[in-house]
């Protein structure tokens, strides 16, 4: 049988040698340009970042602050690609308007082609006018007029002639707005309406016969009016077409003229399309070209909206978009008040987002603020599915902001990168089928490293870079050899050092605060650990609190003497970035019965899976040792004593199963000593989470009670390289004063506990006087007294 190891000082806390910092002073030291600790993120990174062919997104996962965006950022520079960067510009549709049409440029050109057409449409607002205001133009013009102007007048003459000698009048009447022609009675030398001419007959004055004789002739002249109104519209649309061909054949001249420049200067199918249709747009509204009180947006039909610019871009486009909600991501077409209440909107009021600013190079978004937005990730997925993306708007109340645009679709070349945590990858990857076709690569950032000269050499590199950027005082070596021993005290694990650079980047930064604090020029050791403790302070007043009820005696803990059925766990609390450990008192009461184990937290609703799980396990390791000839015919109950939330976790099982053992053997328990540590069904002590709070917790209890040399800690002997202790509990166990115990199995464990020894078990039973001996009794008396019961029962 293994027997219980009792740690040295050495093995509480690995102390980083300055010997292992190749330096002297950090101004020896190179700063940290370089990514640490993340070889196989870094590759993963690299692959998607290179691979160019559909689905090949990246998708990073790791907690905060393990370097994710600053590696990709990293990455991102470095990465020397030379893309064919294409300017994106939507133009008005002439002949659709509500489909604006898309044209793509060379990087660069964008803003030279929307400058070269206003440059057009203000030469042809002078041209123009030129044009028409010419001599030439002038003399044309006029004898077109006069031709079919002569033509107008000796129709008109006629009918009037011709009305005249019937007696009556041609004049005009208003109607509103409009005027039109009529021909009216004429007495005494005036005309005057047919409603005044029939008061006439009432008064006298005209026969009834003259009168109807007289609307027969109106109506007659009225008809042969509307022939010759008829033959007037067919003389002036002649009119209008020979003015037509006359612009055609002066003004166009003119128009073809500029615009073929700006076709020279920009080749392309496309382009020259669209300047054609452009033409015949200026051709059909020349009026627009003649006011003198024009403004800007009379002439925004023919202007070029250019959505993506890569002017200024070097190499290939990195956009990060910190705020992806739908506008910022995908673009919208905003609207423009026409009157109040009343909005519209053209192909200028179409606006790119971020995912089209990033085609040909790379978009990085945080993943759940992308999944939180209405309608970014169905978008998202549809876009890189498909490799285009439509402009719209999106908006909840949609019914009544509905838009008529649909601008032409923009095949999209954009490789995505999201940031994110682990549960949400696979939360993805398990409910959304397409994630795993457009998210290939999983780069996952890790949050330890191997400790290993290269790596604190690396640290120190980062110390430096830290220094450098923030101007922070120059931290000595030993400074710096405390703050590896922080970072494996974070990590938790003696081999390895934590890459939460955050965590230590703060610590980096609240060091130099307190070395200036004390008037230092650079930061020493002593500085560190008061950041350390100060930060530690700014957190612990839950932990305070309970210190204090414990040393007032609200929570009961025993430190001193023995007691059956009762010892000292410990639990390890979690508040946000912040975890400490306490002890708790743990009960068992054990009583004839077939209840069997009665978990008392489970029963409550207080007992989480894990917690129950290791109930169970207890009850299997008993049943596997002590029943082997007889039922388990007992009642056990376990407590956590003042315990009113919730349990969880199985590192108490261990502890539970001596608080029983101790109650079958009625043997009494150490109250010096606390106990942590899970167990299986073998009776084998498993590893526990925690375990350095959870040691200091007890320490914290036992000083405030003073120590006696006595107390200590029980923890599993696979935890000690998760060793990482307060100087102060390590300088505790060197004087004596302080004890630590590593043990492999639940024997080792009763017997530090009870100091009797557990006991063997051979052909006649256990080793009488043993712990295992007296359970085995007690348990044998409560199956035979069953026994007994039922026979009475029967």
């Amino acid at each position: 049988m293994t027997k219980p190891v009792r740690l040295k000082p050495s093995q509480l806390r690995w102390q980083c040698n300055p010997k292992l910092l190749r330096f002297q002073n950090l101004r020896e030291v190179s700063s940290c340009e370089w990514i640490i600790g993340q070889p196989r993120a870094i590759d993963a990174i690299k692959l998607g970042l290179n691979v160019k062919y559909p689905g090949y997104n990246i998708f990073i996962t790791g907690p905060v602050g393990t370097g994710r965006t600053t590696a990709i950022t990293k990455l991102l520079e470095d990465l020397k690609v030379k893309g064919d960067l294409r300017d994106l510009a939507y133009v008005n549709n002439f002949k659709n308007p509500d489909m604006p049409r898309l044209i793509e440029l060379p990087g660069g050109q964008g803003r030279k082609f929307k400058a070269a057409i206003r440059q057009l449409i203000s030469g042809l607002k002078t041209s123009i006018p030129e044009v028409f205001d010419s001599e030439e133009y002038q003399k044309r013009k006029q004898t077109i007029v006069e031709r079919y102007g002569s033509k107008h007048r000796a129709l008109l003459k006629d009918f009037e002639k011709e009305v005249e000698e019937q007696g009556l009048k041609l004049t005009t009447i208003q109607m509103g707005s409009y005027v039109r022609p009529a021909i009216v009675p004429v007495v005494e030398g005036k005309p005057v309406s047919l409603e005044e001419a029939e008061a006439l007959i009432k008064q006298r004055k005209m026969a009834e016969d003259d009168y109807q004789k007289m609307v027969q002739r109106i109506r007659a002249l009225e008809v042969n009016m509307a022939k010759i109104y008829g033959q007037i519209r067919e003389i002036q649309e002649t009119a209008n077409a020979e003015l037509e061909k006359l612009n055609e054949w002066m003004v166009k001249p003119v128009v073809v003229n500029l615009v073929e420049d700006t076709k020279r200067r920009f080749p392309g199918a496309k382009i020259a399309a669209h300047l054609d249709e452009m033409i015949n747009a200026i051709m059909s509204s020349l009026e627009q070209f003649l006011k003198k009180d024009t403004k800007e947006e009379d002439f925004r039909q023919y202007y070029v909206n250019v959505v993506v610019d890569n002017a200024e871009t070097k190499d290939v486009p990195i956009i990060f978009e910190t705020n992806p909600n739908y506008k910022n991501l995908f673009g919208t077409i905003e609207r423009q008040a026409i009157v109040p209440g009343v909005t519209a909107s053209d192909f200028m009021n179409i606006k790119a987002g971020s995912l089209l600013r990033a085609n040909g190079g790379y978009l990085i978004i945080n993943a759940l603020d992308a999944l939180t937005e209405p309608g970014v990730w169905p978008a998202l997925k549809r876009s890189l599915r498909n490799g285009v993306i439509d402009i719209q708007v999106f908006d909840p109340f949609y019914v009544f902001t509905t838009s008529a645009l649909k601008p032409e679709p923009i095949t999209i070349d954009v490789k995505v990168i999201m940031i994110g945590n682990q549960w949400l990858y696979y939360l993805l990857l398990h409910q959304d089928e397409d994630f795993k076709k457009i998210f290939k690569v999983k780069a996952d950032f890790d949050t330890v490293m191997e400790k290993n000269t290269r790596n604190i050499n690396e640290y120190a590199s980062f110390v430096k870079s830290i220094c450098n950027g923030e101007a922070l005082l120059p931290f000595a070596k030993e400074a710096i050899a405390e703050i590896v021993e922080y970072s494996v005290r974070v990590a938790g694990r003696k081999n390895k050092l934590s890459t939460r650079f955050n965590i230590i980047a703060d610590t980096i930064r609240e060091s130099d605060y307190w070395a200036r604090q004390a008037g230092k020029k650079e930061v020493r050791a002593e500085d560190v650990d008061t950041a350390i403790t100060n930060w530690r302070r700014r957190m612990n007043m839950v932990e305070d609190k309970i210190q204090e009820m414990i040393d007032n005696d609200i929570l009961m803990i025993s430190t001193k003497g023995t007691a059956v059925g009762q010892l000292n766990g410990l639990s390890f609390y979690q508040l946000g970035n912040y975890a400490f450990g306490r002890p708790v008192r743990i009960t068992a009461k054990v009583s004839l019965g077939r209840a069997g184990i009665i978990n008392i937290e489970r029963e409550a609703n207080l007992g989480g899976r894990t917690y129950n799980k290791g109930v169970l396990i207890l009850s299997g390791f008993l049943k596997s040792r002590y029943a082997q000839d007889h039922p388990l015919a007992i009642d056990a109950t376990l407590g956590f004593e003042q315990s009113y939330s919730e349990v969880d976790g199985d590192s108490a099982s261990s502890a539970e199963i001596y608080a029983l053992l101790s109650a079958l053997a009625k043997v009494p328990l150490s109250q010096e000593l606390a106990v942590t540590g899970s167990v299986n069904q073998h009776g084998e002590i498993q590893a526990i989470g925690g375990v350095n709070e959870k040691i200091e917790g007890f320490y914290e209890v036992c000083k405030a009670k003073k120590l006696n040399g006595k107390h200590g800690v029980i923890i599993p002997e696979s935890n000690i390289d998760d060793l990482m202790l307060k100087q102060e509990i390590v300088d505790a166990v060197a004087a004596k004063k302080f004890r630590i115990y590593a043990v492999r199995t639940i024997d080792e464990g009763i017997e530090l506990l009870t100091g009797i020894k557990t006991g063997r078990r051979t052909k006649t039973g256990y080793e009488k006087n043993s712990i295992n001996y007296m359970v085995a009794q007690r348990l044998k008396e409560y199956a035979e007294k069953m026994r007994g019961f039922t026979k009475t029962d029967k």
